[in-house]
């Protein structure tokens, strides 16, 4: 097979291969793959993926395998942040000619947004969760008291009243109408503030570690547990908790947007027809080269061979389901979406509130100031995206969203 990444020495460390042919790619970016490809414990080499952008760490969009160590900022701290997808058996001619009624049902069934402030309920969490959620809750708990046993710390962040949430930034709940007109609910979040707060909380113990052991850094936030610690030992039991407490966020949240499209479309229809539930920040054991290894991915989404995944575009692109082609080279991954080329500041100064509306035309969604920071000239074109990685996955479905729920 013809190589089609591009090939990056890094001095004093791993090499970067790069699947970037034909989309743009920041200096600050190629800076931050280089730091993380210094790590003396990377495995081989570090992969990049097309929708590669600076993060805080380790870049989004890259895939860092690892042998005898494991980097908290590296997964980042919206730990086990994915997608969902289900495709309904509705076509798009049972959608009612306005849709703003859709819109107001989903965002009345999922608690969404944020509220700061003391004293203020925040509107991103439940008041008093629904029994559903609860109940969901109990498959999670005892596994949580035994973290919290560790790390009391950890006791007061939100974690009932988050299962079953959106959130903020770019995370959303989308209605959508593949190429055959058959409607799709696809959605995007993580494991909310417990995760955000377990994230915290170990890179901040991995940099009082690096000090303690006198470990110079190209970068603090590389900060790192050494396999056979204690605190190794213990990032890992809470990541794969926090792993499994944002899969089942987005479980809760489907199920919870089926309910309100049953309450707006009275023909009955199924909800499971094909489902797809798919982590892009998180950090799991696999075999590659031969060789069991630690792999992180922070923007990517696996992509072994018949694997079925998700990549999004943004608030007014296509999205598309795809099947893993199991590329060795890029440890079986993929983009996790198109990826930003503005940041959020950048966004809400050089982007107009009339280009907004015209770039989400079609679409039932928030027309606001407010929601700048997502726009889709902030991001990527998906397209390009999309044909720098197609030697890692096929498209399956093409799916264009008609409905678009931000916090």
């Amino acid at each position: 097979m013809e190589q089609t990444y591009e090939f990056q020495q890094v001095e004093g460390g791993a090499p970067i291969k790069m699947w970037t042919r034909g989309v743009p790619v920041d200096d600050g970016a190629r800076r931050q793959l280089a730091k993380a490809a210094q790590m003396p414990f990377i495995f081989k080499h570090v992969a990049a993926m097309p929708d590669v952008h600076v993060g805080i760490g380790a870049t989004v969009g890259s895939v860092i395998p690892t042998k005898g160590a494991v980097i908290p900022a590296a997964v980042g701290v919206d730990i086990g942040c994915g997608m969902m997808a289900a495709r309904t058996s509705l076509m798009a001619s049972d959608l009612p000619d306005n849709l703003e009624g859709i819109r107001s049902a989903i965002e009345a069934a999922v608690p969404h947004g944020r509220t700061a402030g003391r004293g203020k309920r925040d509107k991103g969490s439940w008041g008093d969760p629904p029994a559903a959620v609860v109940d969901a809750w109990a498959n999670l708990a005892t596994r949580f008291g035994y973290i919290v046993a560790k790390y009391p710390r950890l006791k007061n962040a939100n974690t009932v009243v988050h299962l079953g949430t959106l959130g903020t930034g770019n995370h959303f709940i989308e209605l959508c109408l593949d190429t055959e007109q058959r409607v799709w609910v696809m959605l995007h979040s993580g494991s909310r503030g417990i995760g955000n707060a377990i994230g915290r909380f170990f890179i901040e113990l991995a940099k009082e570690d690096m000090r303690k052991w006198h470990i110079n850094l190209p970068d603090q936030d590389l900060a790192y547990f050494p396999e056979g610690t204690d605190h190794f030992d213990d990032y890992v039991e809470a990541v794969e908790w926090a792993q499994d407490f944002a899969k089942l966020n987005r479980q809760v949240m489907m199920a919870n947007v089926i309910t309100a499209l049953r309450g707006q479309i009275a023909k009955p229809f199924e909800a499971e027809c094909e489902a797809v539930n798919c982590h892009h920040n998180y950090v799991t054991r696999e075999n590659h080269f031969g060789e069991n290894v630690l792999v992180t991915r922070k923007g990517a989404v696996r992509a072994a061979k018949g694997t079925l995944g998700i990549i999004p575009g943004s608030m007014g692109a296509k999205s598309f389901i795809v099947r893993g082609l199991g590329n060795a080279e890029s440890f079986d991954s993929c983009s996790h979406g198109a990826g930003r080329v503005m940041s959020r500041t950048q966004a809400k100064k050089e982007v107009s509130l009339e280009e907004h509306v015209a770039d989400t035309a079609g679409v039932e969604c928030r027309k606001d100031a407010g929601v700048l920071d997502e726009t889709p000239k902030a991001y990527k074109p998906i397209e390009a995206v999309m044909a720098a990685q197609s030697d890692l996955v096929e498209i399956v479905h093409t799916l264009k969203q008609v409905v678009c729920v931000k916090g």
